[in-house]
């Protein structure tokens, strides 16, 4: 007997590929994977995702908060400091039991050749804005052309490949790539942010606004004060309730999130039933800040839910714009100053493991030494960058963790010797100018002080002064897309399907741009190249290899001194909810949430 799955997968195929008499093959669908070889989890009939529950009750709310404020509703632009409306819809929505596959949400169906090299879109003809005019193929292309010229650097980079997009017709928007080969572009296409044109034509694009803006989705603002709250009421008429990517999903019927200045008031509104839900980063509140009765008596519960998205790098960035982090060595140096095993035992109640990759937790993370395939890519960059690519297997320095990283930091000083600097008077300085090594951390939570504190106390010891700069969350905000930093915190979010993105992460054209990620200031040749290699790839196991080729080359320049991650969201959430047991490879997911009266009742009897 044929199983379910391999039937569902046969039809799948066979529903997907349309040929045509004259040219290449073109595919046509209700979604699109990554590559043509997979097959969607979701047939052309599915009702709903596997994970949701379809005859969830609508009704309650969510109350959440979060750390900092805002001062527009406009997320698109490089200007000012806005919050999440959660009413802009995209063309297709991925799934959240598979690696990389995306179904039509605003459009029906997708149309795209073997070479990829082009994807239409068909839209569907009840999608509407929540003023009832019809979302069209024109909202789609001026979407695509304002993101481009007045957005955010991230649209100029995502979408850097595609050449142009046309409105066929009324519902029908085809986009035409400059290149052919590159797997992940219909599908990111299919992540515009579709805005209506007929609403910003009447006003200021590039401007930040705090008017509530025309959007799509499930949800619209209904009421808010700038930097202190936005309550989301969900639309009763939504035009996509029943979509099967919507059925089961977005059950409150409103959603108010509070804007505190740090994490502790936070907890203790938490604690107080004030906000209903919270995702904990912080391993020294969850040990030791909720051991309260509430969490002992089932009231408040405290979970830790297992995920398996990668969880990137989180790190220390140098800015290698800077001369003072100029030579790899120097960079390396800083890396054995940092003593993860004390902090992890100390600070973090060892909850944490060391990230050795930027793309951790995932199949995409490079370990031992490149061999096989992997290594072929490599052998063609040979003399080009670090012969400890070949030679050592990465892994950033470890300490015994008693605090005293004494071998560590002789290592540190052998090093920065090597660089060019030299200890004077208990002070590091440059051999031939003079200069003090000295630099500043930049920092815009209080709450990471209590970590960095220890590293600057070591960096003492190899005679550099590394000063804490802590600055509140507009300013950081601004110094981080000006690269007006010497060293920072950050973290570069990682899919399991990395692509164009990198682009901007590490890319050389991106390294100067203002409001880019490429923090570090990476301007290296072979790394431009290998993007492009992975962008390129035309198969899982041929992404797998040349993204472990790149996070290499990326290790063993010594950008960043690597910090932790965790394979688990520590979540607090009162019991007045309930949701589905099948488990999402993202972890939390409050939106297959709903409110459970029935709970609600025996929790508000209980705290009486």
């Amino acid at each position: 007997m044929i199983s379910k799955t391999i039937r569902r997968t046969v039809v799948a195929l066979l529903l997907l590929w349309v040929p045509i008499l004259k040219g290449d093959p073109v595919f046509s669908g209700h979604a699109i994977t990554m590559f043509d070889n997979e097959a969607p989890r979701y047939g052309t009939d599915f009702r709903h995702f596997d994970y949701v529950n379809p005859d969830a009750p609508r009704g309650g709310s969510l109350r959440l908060a979060v750390e900092g404020t805002f001062d527009s509703f406009n997320p698109f632009i490089p200007k000012g400091n806005a919050a999440s409306t959660g009413s802009v819809e995209t063309l297709l929505v991925n799934s959240a039991d598979e690696p990389f596959t995306a179904y039509g949400l605003i459009a029906e169906s997708i149309e795209w050749p073997a070479d990829r090299s082009w994807v239409i879109f068909n839209l569907r003809r009840k999608a509407r804005w929540h003023d009832g005019t019809p979302i069209t193929a024109g909202d789609v292309v001026w979407s695509f052309e304002t993101l481009i010229e007045h957005g955010t650097p991230f649209y100029r980079y995502y979408y850097s490949a595609i050449d142009s997009a046309e409105a066929l017709n009324e519902h029908r928007v085809r986009f035409n790539f400059k290149e052919s080969g590159n797997q992940e572009l219909p599908l990111i296409t299919g992540q515009l942010p579709v805005l209506p044109r007929h609403y910003w034509e009447t006003r200021e694009f590039p401007a930040t606004t705090l008017d509530p803006p025309l959007g799509s989705g499930p949800y619209r603002i209904q009421k808010f004060e700038a930097g202190r709250y936005i309550v989301q009421e969900r639309v009763t008429d939504y035009w996509g309730a029943q979509l099967p990517v919507r059925r089961g999903l977005n059950n409150f019927d409103s959603i108010r999130t509070a804007y505190f200045r740090d994490a502790t008031p936070i907890r203790l509104a938490l604690k107080a039933g004030d906000i209903d839900f919270r995702l904990e980063n912080q391993s020294k509140a969850w040990a030791d800040d909720y051991n309260v009765a509430a969490v002992e008596k089932g009231l408040l519960n405290k979970e830790m839910i297992r995920h398996q998205r990668p969880t990137g790098m989180q790190a220390f960035v140098m800015n290698t714009r800077r001369k003072l982090f100029k030579d790899p060595r120097v960079r390396l140096a800083l890396a054995q100053a940092f003593d993860f095993e004390w902090s992890n035992r100390t600070l973090f109640n060892g909850q944490y493991s060391r990230t050795t990759s930027y793309f951790s937790n995932s199949d995409l993370a490079s370990s031992g030494l490149p061999a096989g395939e992997e290594l072929e890519i490599l052998e063609a960059y040979r003399g080009r960058i670090p012969e400890t690519v070949f030679t050592q297997a990465y892994e950033p320095p470890v300490t015994d963790g008693s605090g005293r990283p004494r071998e560590n930091l002789r290592k540190a000083t052998r090093l920065l010797n090597e660089a060019g600097w030299t200890v004077r008077d208990l002070k590091l300085v440059n051999e031939k100018s003079g200069e003090p090594f000295q630099f500043e951390v930049l920092l815009s939570s209080p709450a990471f002080e209590r970590i960095v504190l220890p590293y600057t106390q070591n960096l003492k010891q190899l005679g550099i002064e590394a000063k804490i700069r802590l600055v509140d969350q507009t300013q950081y905000i601004e110094r981080y897309r000006q690269k007006d930093f010497d060293m920072l915190v950050a973290v570069w979010g990682q899919s399991e399907t990395p692509g164009n993105e990198q682009r901007e992460y590490w890319g050389s054209d991106a390294a100067d741009t203002t409001g880019s990620r490429n923090l570090a200031g990476i301007k290296d040749p072979v790394v431009n190249e290998l993007i492009e290699l992975l962008v390129k790839s035309e198969s899982r196991e041929q992404l797998n290899l040349r993204t472990r080729a790149l996070d290499r080359v990326l290790l063993w320049g010594h950008y960043v001194v690597p910090h932790w991650h965790i394979r688990s969201d520590r979540v607090l959430y009162w019991d007045k909810f309930s949701r589905p047991p099948v488990p999402v490879r993202t972890g939390v997911m409050t939106s297959r949430w709903w409110y459970d009266a029935q709970k609600a009742a025996a929790l508000e009897q209980a705290r009486q």
